[in-house]
């Protein structure tokens, strides 16, 4: 299971730090991500981590303002965001899979509930 939390109520410029905990089965190999969907569009890539850290993944509107890590000793994921611009706005869902590529698509095979973040202008 996948919990996501830290999203609110920022004003542009700001930042926010969004967590997704990981409950359950061993996370040993996945590749973890967040995902995000504003009202009336399509769910869009925002980020991805490998399982070492070593590898990030990033949607060209998430570069240079957001960051992704992990601790997989407490089985979390973040994701720093600064810089914060009212086109956030979005609910953010956080993913995993042992597949990259599933992962990065959408395509992943666990999913959190989603954390609301809302960029005010």
């Amino acid at each position: 299971q996948l919990q996501a939390s830290g999203g609110g109520l920022v004003q542009a410029g700001g930042s926010l730090r969004l967590s997704c905990a990981a409950s359950g089965r061993t996370q040993t190999g996945y590749v973890m991500g967040w995902f995000r969907q504003a009202p009336g569009q399509e769910r869009e890539f925002v980020a991805a981590i490998s399982w070492s850290g070593v590898n990030t993944y990033y949607a060209d509107s998430a570069k240079g303002r957001f960051t992704i890590s992990r601790d997989n000793v407490k089985n979390t994921m973040t994701l720093q965001m600064n810089s914060l611009e009212p086109e956030d706005t979005a609910v953010y869902y956080c993913t995993a899979d042992t597949n990259t590529e599933w992962v990065t698509t959408g395509r992943g095979d666990y999913w959190g509930q989603g954390t609301l973040v809302t960029v005010s202008s």
